[in-house]
Order: C-alpha cells, then structure tokens, then sequence
C-alpha cells in the first residue's frame, strides 16, 4: 500500500485488500450490500428536502446576493434641524468652535482637523444650533465614523451651543492646498 493511499482508497481497504468492495448497481440506489462476512453498511441518514427557490431559505455557508446588491439602507444619524444662519451668534461662537475643532485629530495624520483644511463651513442659527460642514480626506477614510462624532461630541460641550450636528461633504473634494501653512510644514511639504 502506497504512502497516499488514504488518498485513493477507502478505509476498509486498509484492512484487507483481496475482500470484495460493497456494491451498488445504478438501477437499485437502496443500501449497500455487504459481500462475505463483512458487517452489513449502515443506509445514509435522509437529506432533508431542498427549499424551493424563492422560499426566502438561505443556506448558511451561501452567499446572501440579495444583501449585495441590495440599496444602502437610509443613515441612521439625526438630520440636522437647523435655522436660518444667525450673524451674531455665529460671530460669537465660531471662535469657540474653532477652537474645539482643533482638539480633533485624524488618527493617521498628526495634524488637528481644522488646520488640514477639513472643515468647509461653520452656521450658528438664533437658537445657538451647530452646524458644520466638513469633508474628509478621502471617501474611503478608515476614521470616518470616528472624526465627525468626535468632531460633534465636542462641539456640543461647550455651554453655549444648545446642540450640533456635523454634515459630511464631498464637493468641493479636499486636496492639499486647503490645508493652513502650519500644517503643510508640520507634514513636510514645503
């Protein structure tokens, strides 16, 4: 017997190699017959039938195509119910906020998110309600859930603001050239 045979036999064919092979003809599928003396097989358990397809059945080590293909579901963060934009309060609290922002990093950069030019636009309505517009540095950003919550969580800290809401934009995309000067030399790229 060969070093692979487990390969190619089965293992009753360890045991005795001239013993004759249980049989099974194509017209009777029933059970094995066992041949001289060896113990009778045992008939295979019974597969339970297939569902029908349609029947809303998905294996468990199937592919859910349905789930791939299927629309993103709707975002599942508030929607920001902001005023009008509110000159004075806006004037008065964007220092702050500014400020604020400058406590967010993004965890593979080491530059705070208002001086890499991520944070697009600032609104204060009369009732001390926060909005602000940011992009992120690529759509594919590993930190994308993580920055704008943190970005959020901070602004509505400060005493005076009565709520936020941080909105993620894509257009205009960011490049480079809206990041400040300090972190552009922070960065290397002078």
């Amino acid at each position: 017997m060969g070093l692979f045979s487990f390969l190619t036999r089965n293992k009753t064919d360890d045991r005795d190699e001239a013993a004759p092979r249980p049989t099974r003809t194509l017209e009777d599928p029933g059970p094995v017959q066992a041949d001289e003396g060896r113990a009778p097989a045992q008939a295979p358990e019974e597969t339970p039938e297939r569902p029908r397809p349609g029947s809303g059945f998905v294996e468990p080590d199937a592919w859910d195509i349905a789930a791939l293909t299927a629309p993103p579901p709707p975002p599942t963060g508030e929607t920001p119910r902001i005023g009008p934009i509110d000159p004075q309060h806006t004037a008065a609290l964007q220092p702050k906020i500014v400020e604020v922002l400058k406590t967010v990093y993004d965890p593979e950069i080491p530059v705070d998110i208002y001086e890499l030019g991520l944070i697009y636009e600032i609104i204060v309505d009369a009732e001390r309600q926060v909005l602000v517009r940011m992009t992120l540095t690529s759509p594919a950003c590993p930190s994308a859930q993580q920055i704008p919550n943190e970005a959020r969580y901070k602004i509505k800290a400060l005493p005076e603001v009565a709520e936020a809401w941080v909105e993620i934009v894509w257009e205009p995309p960011w490049d480079k050239d809206r990041m400040s000067e300090a972190a552009k030399l922070s960065l290397g790229f002078f």
